[in-house]
């Protein structure tokens, strides 16, 4: 009979013991049981038919996987290396109980009169223990837990007054952390994110994951901003736009549903800046990058066998864990800040992107607008790309620019490609069509090769920036030479009898000249400069690379959201502005002397247009400065509005 009743206890059934589906239990009507013996074998068959179920469990998920994750024959069940571990785990915690049905078989054999109470005390410590590992397994598969959320559902449940269930599940997450460890192992010490399953909390992001917040964003900066009130003006410049623009430069990700709640987000984040570091460098393929992979120097085996001995440790100690990835990331750190900054010239490299990107040499593109006017002027051909870099070059000449190979390394490109909505949206004003005229400017961009090893620093994404950037200053700077040019031709007509539309002309043009030279002063000196000497301090004053990164990070969100290239409402203004400018000096430069009824009356439409920009301008600077929102819109008010003629002429330019 104890001998049935050590078969059931290891799940078994047979005779006397029987499972209909609700666990295993006596037979029912059997003769030589007493009632009172029923009940202390049901209870005892209990742990029978839990030790069952976690058989099953772990013969069902502890066997050998696919080596494919998202291959066909994936299951569509809980799968994965941590489930497996979990499985061995488990199957660890399970010898304990049956060494002890061992050493009570070897007990009855001595002495087959043994009491049934003598089982049921033995075993007392199973009967607290199975409940709480069945309510893990349940959690599991009712949350589908996947990956190092399995960790984080030992590690909660861990948390408990009864030691030996918390020593027990420490057990089981021991060997899940060890999977965890050697995936951080290769991480941390090689840039390699060993995870066919998708399991490790970190994450290689994909194009379209990286784009979905910009885009979000984007769509919801397309909002009409007359008659916004103050509060919801200060809402928009303050909060979302410094939220549009956070650069991404990041292939890989810290995936928060895989993240164990044990861990911080800050040791997560240093994790993915230690791998995402060593990986970029794995990644280049160049001779010249002889120094690849060394990163960790000497310090790589120190690194591996601490993290080795944090794998062997009974319990997760989260200080000592992150000591050490504190410890890794200020090595990676100051190495990367020794490599760029000092071996590699940052600020000079940062400087020469100024020049460039940010029209830092005013005089290379005064003298590469004269260049390529008449290349620029019309749609372009299949060879105006190659004109307009040797025009670029020749301007560079001009200007005393001798470095070729720094010269090499930008490039001017001309896209003739346009999204029609885009197109028709930026084409055309909220009150009527625009002036805007498609020509080569409208697709010009310029590009950089980046140097090794700052292609970690200079990522695509950050030159796509500067790009935006770059297109919207050097349609500044056309139209202000444009106005000039303007100016040019009223002082050798100067002593010409006046006739009718000049004043109204002239005005207008010192109306517009105003307002584009105070808005390129400010971006040049308010915003550029200003935000460029921050950047230089912070990469002085510190010798880590990811705070030097982070400065540069916010160097870029500051110009993209003071410059309003994404803000549409704010930067469709501007261009609307920059359009009006520009047809006006193309009524100047082709108009006849008296100008006719024609071009008066399309003077009349300029000035009417300009206007109302102007006044929508002013309407958001002031709402904006009056709710202490953004001191960069105020700063833009006070260059525009210094002495207070744009207020007392009711927010309006270009009046004749």
């Amino acid at each position: 009979m104890l001998h049935e009743v050590l078969l059931a206890l290891l799940g078994h059934s047979g005779g006397v013991f029987t499972d209909n589906g609700d666990g295993i239990k006596v037979q029912k009507d059997i003769p030589f049981i007493h009632p009172s013996e029923v009940d202390q074998l049901n209870h005892l068959c209990r742990l029978g038919t839990f030790y069952k179920d976690f058989n099953n469990f772990i013969k069902k998920h502890g066997g050998t996987l696919s080596l494919h994750a998202d291959g066909p024959g994936v299951p569509d069940d809980i799968h994965g290396l941590y489930l497996k571990a979990f499985c061995h785990g488990l199957d660890r915690v399970l010898d304990d109980y049956r060494l002890a049905l061992e050493n009570l078989e070897q007990e009855i054999l001595r002495d087959p009169h043994l009491p049934l109470s003598h089982l049921l005390c033995n075993l007392q410590q199973f009967q607290i223990l199975f409940p709480a590992l069945a309510s893990v397994i349940e959690q599991l598969v009712s949350h589908k837990a996947h990956g190092c959320y399995i960790i984080d559902i030992l590690h909660k449940s861990s948390v408990c007054g009864l030691p030996l269930v918390k020593e027990s599940l420490n057990r089981i997450a021991h060997v899940c952390n060890g999977v965890m460890l050697k995936q951080l192992c290769a991480w941390l010490l090689h840039g390699s994110l060993n995870d066919p399953y998708q399991e490790f909390f970190i994450q290689r992001s994909s194009e379209e994951q990286q784009n979905q917040s910009l885009q979000k964003q984007e769509e919801e900066d397309d909002l009409g901003l007359m008659g916004v009130t103050g509060r919801q003006l200060q809402t928009i410049f303050s909060i979302n736009m410094p939220d549009i623009l956070t650069p991404s430069r990041h292939h890989f990700s810290v995936n928060s549903s895989l993240l164990p709640d044990h861990i911080p987000v800050r040791v997560a984040n240093k994790i993915l800046f230690v791998g995402e570091s060593i990986q970029m460098f794995e990644d280049d393929k160049k001779p010249t990058s002889h120094k690849r992979g060394s990163i960790l120097k000497s310090q790589e085996d120190e690194f591996a066998k601490a993290l080795h001995e944090l794998s062997r440790e009974s319990e997760f100690n989260l200080m000592t864990f992150e000591a050490l990835i504190d410890k890794i990331r200020t090595h990676v750190a100051a190495h990367l800040w020794t490599m760029l900054v000092e071996d590699a010239n940052l600020e000079g490299n940062l400087r020469i992107i100024k020049d460039f990107f940010l029209l830092g040499r005013g005089e290379l593109y005064l003298a590469f607008i004269d260049q390529a006017q008449n290349l620029l002027r019309i749609q372009p051909t299949g060879t105006t790309e190659h004109d307009v870099n040797m025009a670029f070059q020749q301007a560079a000449r001009n200007v005393l620019i001798s470095d070729d190979s720094l010269l090499q390394r930008f490039h001017l490109t001309v896209i003739a490609k346009q999204d029609k909505k885009e197109s028709s949206a930026s084409g055309s004003s909220a009150w009527g069509q625009s002036d805007r005229v498609e020509n080569g400017w409208n697709y010009l961009g310029l590009t950089y090769t980046v140097e090794w090893p700052l292609h970690i620093f200079f990522t695509p994404k950050v030159l796509e920036k500067y790009n935006h950037i770059f297109k919207f200053l050097l349609a500044i700077k056309r139209t202000q030479m444009d106005l000039q040019h303007c100016w040019s031709l009223q002082m050798q007509h100067r002593n010409r009898v006046s006739t009718p539309g000049d004043g109204t002309k002239w005005q207008l043009r010192t109306h517009m000249s105003f307002l584009v030279d105070n808005l390129q002063y400010y971006l040049q000196v308010d915003v550029i400069e200003s935000q460029f000497g921050i950047l230089v301090d912070k990469i002085k004053s510190t010798r880590d690379f990811e705070a030097v990164r982070l400065a540069h990070d916010q160097f870029l969100v500051t110009l993209l959201s003071q410059s309003f290239v994404h803000m549409k409402s704010v930067s469709h203004c501007l261009n609307e502005i920059l359009d009006q400018c520009g047809a006006f000096a193309r009524l100047v430069f082709n108009c006849e002397n008296p100008m006719t009824e024609r071009e008066r009356t399309h003077l009349e439409n300029i000035a009417k247009n300009f206007q109302r920009q102007s006044s929508f301008l002013f309407k958001i600077l002031s709402s904006v400065r009056s709710n202490n929102a953004s001191p960069h819109l105020a700063q833009l008010l006070l260059r525009l509005d210094f002495n207070k003629y744009f207020t007392i002429a009711g927010g309006q330019l270009g009046i004749y």
